[in-house]
């Protein structure tokens, strides 16, 4: 084979690689979503319900799907919980206080599951994800120490991403008192039975608005929603695989404004005015 024979053939198979490449990246592509190797990055993105009378701010997020891990919980004992690493990078006007709120809801099962800062188990991620510990990993109380500094607009410069942890105990007790004592009933099914789950991230805004509970011949204070970012997931496994590749994300990502449980200053608490009259019926 000569030369010119040999030249085309490798300009016949880098043809093929790159016809390849694009193709996969218009697959897996969605709007307001950027992927790198197990990394993907959601952009802040304008909404329908942005108060156009609020200066309204979004953060970016960059994330992995969430991963498993053993691991032995002093008071609780071995553990498997989950976890998901991510980043935050501030593209707005100025530095931004970011007070994360990660709740998963599984969908196959009703249940909804808080993070927690749980010290060893952020140890042994830390050496998992960061052993050099360069990224300076911070937990959900840590990383709101300081607020989130500017990073200029894509492309001008690299980003400064500030890292963080959300952990989920996937087998927690019923009673929060004695979490040490697995006290549910048999058969419960938990975080590790989730083939289907969501997980929404609060505090990556300001945006909220105030909107009338639907209660019929109730007066209820408004409902507050805040601005959150939802990510859906899928599982292939059960719950004795700990293989964290059979988790991943299914796309795309949405901007929602979501119910919080806050209370606003000066308005009745519904709560308070029934437990006050369950108390009084209690008295007579």
């Amino acid at each position: 084979m000569n030369a010119s024979s040999r030249f085309r053939r490798r300009r016949f198979r880098l043809v093929i690689l790159a016809s390849l490449g694009l193709l996969l990246g218009l697959l897996t592509w969605a709007p307001g979503q950027q992927s790198t190797y197990n990394e993907r990055e959601i952009k802040s993105e304008r909404s329908e319900l942005d108060d156009p009378k609020l200066d309204v701010w979004t953060l970016d997020f960059r994330f992995k799907d969430p991963r498993l891990i053993k691991v032995h919980i002093p008071g609780r004992g071995t553990r498997i919980c989950w976890y998901m690493w991510y980043q935050v990078i501030n593209r707005t006007k100025e530095p931004r206080t970011f007070i994360p709120e990660f709740e998963l809801v599984t969908l196959d099962h009703p249940g909804a599951y808080k993070d927690e800062v749980l010290p060893s188990v952020e140890d042994a991620i830390k050496k998992l994800e960061d052993p050099t510990g360069y990224q300076d990993i911070r937990n959900s109380v840590t990383i709101a120490a300081k607020p989130i500094p500017v990073s200029g607009p894509p492309g001008e410069a690299f980003p400064t991403a500030v890292t963080g942890l959300a952990i989920w105990d996937g087998t927690p007790a019923l009673d929060p008192e004695r979490p040490w004592k697995d006290n549910r009933p048999a058969g419960t099914r938990d975080l590790s039975d989730a083939n289907r789950f969501q997980i929404f991230v609060s505090g990556l805004s300001n945006g909220w608005v105030l909107v009338d509970p639907v209660v019929k011949g109730k007066t209820e204070a408004p409902v507050i929603r805040r601005k959150t970012l939802q990510l859906n997931f899928k599982r292939v496994g059960d719950r004795y695989s700990l293989d964290s590749r059979e988790i991943s994300f299914v796309a795309p990502s949405e901007w929602i404004y979501r119910s919080a449980l806050l209370r606003i200053p000066g308005q009745p608490d519904a709560d308070a005015k029934d437990k006050a009259k369950d108390k009084a019926g209690a008295l007579k």
